[in-house]
């Protein structure tokens, strides 16, 4: 995936300012920052949900602009604050997305099942999105991400929100799917699973690039990515925090 001086701003405010990426395929790649730091604006120019200002991308080879029919067919997209809909059953969910990317309706079944049964939702097929639990909507959102067995993923924020176990069976798909080749990109601000999962990363904070590459190469001599984090954008702990002299003491 090629991305050049990708930029977005909503009036005043600049989210997004020139990124200019190359992102290799067949990795974990992680897109890192702090809030507001432009990451979901970046995911939705990238996959063609939001049109940028300016700037050029490019998936398999594919201008996601001129060619939005060819590049979503090659992708899957998990957005933050995905809405589904509500009065279909899990089930019927898969069935209709599947049909709706031209799959043969056998094939669809024969797919939605297993993904119900490997994301723990089989005893749930029949129940209506719209009494899932939220690591039930992140699981169906993923598994119809998933369906039509995309070359890249783009999770945005996948596991906020989402108990243990629910993180445990994502983690579990998500492994086995790049471990096929595929490409998996997803944003997050929690370092610990970024390290755990990534093997590729790209820090993005006030909607610039400060550092990507691979892991070991972003981490540098840091004792973890959440430290080398805080020091490519600008943080040295919270002095502001040593006024709060009174918390935790005695109660007035």
């Amino acid at each position: 995936m090629r991305v050049r001086g990708l930029w977005k701003s909503f009036g005043e405010q600049v989210a997004v300012s020139g990124i200019d990426l190359d992102l290799p395929a067949g990795r974990f790649i992680g897109l890192v920052g702090p809030n507001g730091a432009g990451k979901t604006t970046t995911l939705s120019m990238i996959t063609g949900l939001l049109r940028p200002d300016a700037g050029l991308v490019e998936i398999a080879g594919h201008d996601v602009w001129r060619d939005p029919v060819g590049v979503k067919a090659r992708i899957g997209v998990l957005p933050e604050g995905l809405r589904l809909f509500e009065r279909l059953t899990g089930h019927e969910l898969l069935r209709y997305l599947g049909r709706l990317r031209g799959l043969p309706a056998a094939e669809v079944e024969r797919r939605a099942e297993q993904l119900l049964d490997v994301l723990d939702l089989a005893g749930a097929r029949h129940k209506l999105i719209i009494d899932y639990s939220t690591g039930m909507r992140k699981k169906i959102g993923l598994a119809a991400a998933l369906l039509h067995n995309p070359e890249v993923l783009f999770l945005d924020e996948p596991f906020e929100g989402v108990d243990p176990v629910s993180a445990q069976t994502i983690r579990g798909v998500l492994e086995r799917y790049t471990g096929s080749g595929a490409t998996v990109v997803f944003s997050s601000h929690v370092m610990e699973l970024v390290e755990s999962l990534c093997d590729w990363v790209a820090v993005l904070a006030s909607g610039r690039i400060r550092a990507h590459g691979s892991l070991a190469e972003v981490r540098g001599d840091a004792e973890s990515l959440q430290s080398a984090f805080l020091e490519l954008v600008g943080v040295r702990g919270n002095p502001e925090g040593q006024r709060l002299d009174w918390l935790g003491g005695g109660r007035a």
